[in-house]
């Protein structure tokens, strides 16, 4: 009996330090460690609250949820001091003894970002700036075999030195012009007795219904500055001309709203023979239309009309295309031959292919073929070729002038009398 009445005492105390056991750090939540400034913590909530915020596509509720409660619990100082000494464990004590509430992670996210605790959708959800649009020029060889690419542009952040409340120590006052409304009611007189009512914008605070004495020195009091950053974008095979590619909550920030949308619309760039060397191949360069391919091959006079030549086409991902004609047969100029399978990736609907290069599904290569005549002829050769040229000219050669139908022009007889 006593034994029963012991491990009944110690069974919540083994649940409790399995669960602490259990549950993840919840530095290693934010993708921080102990020695983590208030700043990190701020900066590394704000943006994986963001990234895994339920109303974006790539949301996910219980990420978002473990990250609010990871900011709440270490952004307190009473908490964070608990949790470092004892852990979870004592988290969870510090609750059961009413030293903290629960709060909805959804307030919190709109209380640090300003606004409503969803995106979109109604007069209570979180304002959303505006969204941006970039190009992304990338080569023809991009486009065949797939990369991801990183690009930098520079658009508007939050700053960092005033973390986005634009005050030099933190204080920011309600405005005594508007109260903290950010309009203010104006009167006109119309005429004796009469009076018309005006709201406008304040222009103490500038509508925001806070005032700031002493300005942030890096953003001068706007709470955003200008900066570079660095995305990656991923090029799947055979995307077509102007893709776009979405990058969310990747527009200009300000604490006062959600940042818009980033889309990156990939672009062929013009091939620079002196400056991409790395993407020309045999000397040349393919060109694109939809899912086709297109290439220029050059024939000599006598590969042309004598045949019996072979050309190994290095294509944009490195394997070879053969070319060949045996000999005897003969190549006009401007001639195209249309090799399947061997044209660009076929891009599917907007999602990449599952499977391996061989089974995936290709557009057309066109070759066409331009025959270069030489610039002169010695004497010796002339003379051969001119002999050749007569002999089966007269065995099997063609008038063309007979040939063509035309009549022939007869000269009428002169009278001489």
């Amino acid at each position: 009996m006593l034994i029963l009445q012991l491990v009944s005492h110690l069974l919540p105390i083994f649940a409790l330090i399995v669960c602490s056991l259990a549950a993840e750090d919840l530095y290693k939540v934010l993708g921080l460690d102990k020695s983590a400034s208030d700043r990190d913590l701020k900066k590394a909530y704000r943006t994986l609250s963001k990234k895994y915020h339920p109303d974006k596509a790539s949301g996910d509720q219980s990420k978002f949820v473990e990250v609010t409660e990871a900011y709440e619990a270490l952004s307190d100082p009473t908490t964070r001091k608990i949790y470092d000494q004892y852990g979870h464990d004592g988290l969870a004590n510090h609750k059961r003894g009413g030293g903290a509430q629960q709060h909805d992670p959804f307030d919190l996210f709109s209380k640090f970002f300003g606004g409503g605790g969803h995106f979109g959708g109604g007069g209570g959800g979180l304002r959303r700036g505006p969204d941006l649009e970039v190009r992304l020029f990338v080569p023809l060889r991009d486009f065949y075999t797939g990369k991801e690419t990183e690009f930098t542009i520079e658009k508007q952040l939050i700053c960092e030195k005033c973390e986005g409340t634009g005050s030099a120590d933190g204080q920011v006052e309600t405005c005594n012009k508007c109260a903290g409304h950010g309009m203010v009611i104006q009167k006109h007189m119309l005429a004796p007795g009469i009076f018309q009512q005006v709201q406008r914008t304040c222009d103490s605070c500038g509508g925001q219904g806070k005032t700031i004495k002493h300005k942030c020195p890096q953003c001068g009091g706007t709470k955003v500055v200008r900066g570079p950053i660095t995305l990656t974008a991923s090029i799947e095979r055979g995307v077509p001309k102007g893709h776009r590619i979405v990058f969310e909550s990747e527009a200009d920030e300000h604490p006062d709203h959600v940042a818009g949308n980033l889309f990156a619309y990939v672009m062929e760039g013009e091939p620079k023979i002196h400056e991409d060397e790395a993407h020309r191949t045999d000397g040349a360069f393919f060109r694109r239309k939809d899912n086709d391919l297109y290439w220029k091959e050059v024939l000599s006079l006598r590969e042309a009309w004598m045949g019996g030549w072979t050309r190994n086409l290095t294509h944009l991902d490195g394997h070879t295309v053969q070319l060949s004609r045996k000999r005897g047969q003969v190549v006009q100029p401007g001639q195209v031959d249309s090799i399947p399978g061997q044209g660009m990736p076929l891009y599917h609907e907007g999602h990449v292919h599952e499977h391996d290069h061989d089974s995936e599904e290709f557009g057309k290569l066109y070759v066409e073929y331009t025959v270069v005549l030489p610039d002169q002829m010695g004497s010796g050769m002339e003379k051969e070729f001119w002999a050749l040229w007569e002999k089966w000219r007269t065995k099997i050669g063609i008038d063309l002038q007979k040939d063509s139908g035309r009549p022939l022009h007869i000269v009428p007889p002169r009278d001489e009398l």
